[in-house]
């Protein structure tokens, strides 16, 4: 078998073999992650979209039934509300990625 001394030297050289290998890593490229720019339009068109659908099935609703714009008005404050929440929504799933990722990155510091 191997002295204690040299078990610790073979120890001592996997580390900084190890870190040498962390070291030439690739970083991970910006593209990989929705830039800011990216999750702004993301969060326009949702609104947009929840806007528009509204607005169609009110105006729909009204030329079928014949009524005044009633259920145009009606259906675009709800599509209005449903853009808003998934807003919301895609708002929290972003910060709760992006708080997993620094958690993660705080980890591999410590």
């Amino acid at each position: 078998m191997t002295d204690p001394e040299t078990q610790e030297r073979m120890t001592h050289l996997e580390k900084r073999i190890e870190a040498a290998k962390r070291a030439q890593d690739p970083k991970p490229r910006a593209d990989e992650h929705y830039s800011a720019a990216n999750l702004a339009w993301r969060m326009v068109i949702e609104l947009v979209a929840g806007l528009g659908i509204g607005f169609g099935i009110g105006y729909g609703l009204d030329l079928l039934l014949g009524t005044i714009p009633i259920f145009l008005v009606l259906f675009t404050m709800l599509g209005l509300a449903a853009g808003i929440k998934t807003m919301l929504r895609s708002a929290k799933e972003i910060q709760e990625d992006t708080e997993a990722a620094e958690a993660a990155e705080r980890d591999e510091r410590d």
